[in-house]
């Protein structure tokens, strides 16, 4: 299972990120590294108008700035995520047990970066991210170049096994991250989203951005706004939410969110 990342022309919700980046402050990958990385964080997701968005943007104050690399400050990002052949992970998510976990490659499609990555969700909403390098030849696989099972394994274990795994879905898209440095606040934003899987490609439609905030409480100036912009969190990931557009795997808990916000233009 591979893919080429977003593709063509960037569309209109993608144009309307670059013009909201645009005037922010920019930051280094290292400088948002060092003062927000998060790997231990809460996200809150948000599918929102793109017109909200820019009164999100105007809201934060002066202390937001745009990730920006080579002058670019739009993002197209490709992921490959892993499960088990019925779905195992998925079906911890869709059963909201209270430990659960994501194994993924990812390449960052404009500088050619690639990482293996294994996202845990802890008791208590806490999100962790253990990371490595990856090969971009090897992004469908997790032995190739390198080996990545004993990393994999290092974190799953006992409740799944890396021999067990195999793509599952492609996710791509584009994004902008913004940063609060001082407020220690991290805001990315997608947009183009489709997903391939199963043998069915869908595409998010268009008009409608997917927020997530990360911070060390969930509780962020940014979550706070939101909501007194009357957007409310969706209980979703992009995983799962691809996983039930393209295999057709019953997801109940999230017909709301599917129908609603993410239907197949």
């Amino acid at each position: 299972m591979t893919g080429g990342g977003p593709q063509g022309r960037v569309g209109r919700d993608g144009a309307a990120l670059a013009g909201l980046a645009a005037p922010l402050a920019p930051l280094s990958l290292a400088e948002v590294t060092e003062s927000a990385a998060l790997q231990t964080r809460v996200d809150r997701k948000y599918l929102i108008p793109t017109a909200t968005l820019t009164r999100l943007v105007a809201g934060l104050g002066p202390g937001l700035g745009v990730l920006a690399i080579d002058g670019r400050r739009v993002f197209g990002y490709e992921s490959i995520y892993f499960d088990t052949p019925d779905f195992g992970m998925f079906r911890d998510h869709v059963q909201g047990r209270r430990l659960r976990t994501k194994v993924r490659t990812r390449r960052y499609v404009d500088s050619g970066l690639t990482m293996l990555e294994v996202k845990e969700k802890g008791g208590r909403g806490q999100t962790v991210k253990h990371r490595t390098p990856w090969s971009g030849a090897d992004l469908d696989r997790l032995v190739g170049r390198d080996d990545g099972r004993g990393f994999v394994d290092a974190v799953l274990a006992p409740r799944h096994r890396a021999d067990d795994l195999r793509p599952a879905l492609v996710s791509r898209y584009r994004r902008t991250t913004f940063v609060d440095p001082d407020a220690g606040l991290r805001l990315t934003c997608d947009v183009d989203l489709s997903f391939d899987g199963s043998g069915r490609s869908v595409q998010v439609p268009a008009g409608r951005v997917l927020v997530e905030t990360k911070s060390a409480t969930g509780r962020s100036e940014a979550d706070r706004l939101l909501h007194r912009l009357g957007q409310r969190e969706i209980p979703i990931s992009k995983y799962c939410a691809g996983v039930a557009l393209t295999a057709g795997l019953p997801a109940n808990r999230w017909h709301r969110t599917l129908t609603r916000y993410l239907a197949a233009a």
